[in-house]
């Protein structure tokens, strides 16, 4: 086999699975009992970590191509970018229902037109009111775009150079994620202060690169 046909048939669907395997992780904790004395805490903290550290990998893979040669590596970023989306998507549905959901009064049932209203309308004040919710939010928002068009039709149809503006929202992203997750634990500040070194390591990097003016290859469809 080729080496493009061993990343196709061999490497991406290896990153794949281990991409799933915070999910399933989870999973297999609550099924065999093997959660903190807290589980609801492990349910709604430990799954908003994953998207930001599948953000910091994402935001890696430049500086790595770039010191490694091998272009390739860029072939693996959409995944990665998706498996933060997803992350980010499933600890803010853990959120809405383990922490919204579970503490409306259900008065015309749990299954009714008014029970959706009162979610919507809690959660809407929740994020309103709450800025470290505000903030996870507008990360979880800016991420919707690049998910949307992460496609090799989306590039096509934007332009390499509107794509790649566009996609450069993940920086904020980043910081967001980070900021979001300094602002939830409070006090032992050690796990947010080391993603926002790396994090400013990461972003340090680009600007440099940046000024500097080194080129920086279009967007490959099999991004």
């Amino acid at each position: 086999m080729t080496s493009s046909q061993i990343i196709r048939r061999v490497v991406k669907p290896a990153v794949f699975l281990a991409g799933l395997g915070p999910a399933m992780w989870l999973v297999w904790a609550g099924l065999t009992g093997n959660l903190s004395a807290n589980p609801l805490s492990d349910l709604t903290n430990e799954p908003g970590v994953w998207p930001l550290q599948f953000i910091c990998i994402t935001l890696l893979i430049t500086p790595l191509r770039r010191l490694t040669g091998w272009n390739d590596l860029i072939r693996f970023r959409r995944m990665v970018g998706l498996y933060a989306f997803f992350y980010g998507s499933l600890h803010f549905l853990v959120y809405v229902i383990a922490d919204r959901f579970a503490g409306l009064d259900f008065v015309d049932g749990i299954v009714a037109w008014s029970t959706v209203t009162s979610l919507l309308r809690s959660v809407a004040a929740d994020v309103y009111k709450r800025p470290f919710i505000t903030i996870g939010f507008v990360a979880l928002m800016s991420m919707l775009p690049l998910a949307v068009t992460s496609t090799a039709g989306w590039i096509r149809r934007m332009g390499g150079k509107r794509w790649q503006a566009l996609h450069r929202v993940v920086y904020a992203t980043a910081v967001l994620a980070v900021a979001h997750y300094w602002w939830l634990v409070k006090l032992d500040i050690s796990r947010p202060l080391a993603y926002a070194i790396v994090v400013g390591v990461l972003l340090a990097a680009r600007i440099r690169w940046s000024s500097a003016r080194v080129p920086v290859a279009s967007p490959s469809p099999t991004r």
